[in-house]
């Protein structure tokens, strides 16, 4: 299983691919406003504090995402490390 950052037009998404399938899932971003940057981890509930605007960095934002370890959602396994390389973004 791999958990990554990739970028996107105003921000970038965390993406997790299962070793088992080819395609990538969305499990968390951050993007930047005017104000800062705001911030959400993927739940399959309705759970206001996992998302967050107004952050003053891009690497907070992205620490707030890490620590709520979406990848929990899709994973058996605790012991799944973030890619530190952020990858492209992939043009439509």
């Amino acid at each position: 299983m791999q958990v990554f950052w990739r970028e996107t037009r105003r921000g970038q998404r965390l993406v997790l691919i299962k070793d088992d399938e080819s395609y990538e899932e969305e499990i968390g971003g951050v993007r930047e406003t005017k104000r800062g940057f705001d911030a959400f981890a993927k739940t399959f509930g309705y759970d206001p504090g996992r998302a967050q605007k107004g952050m003053s960095t891009l690497e907070e934002a992205k620490t707030f995402v890490e620590s709520f370890t979406p990848w929990d959602l899709y994973a058996d396994t605790s012991d799944i490390e973030v890619d530190i390389n952020v990858r492209p973004r992939i043009e439509p």
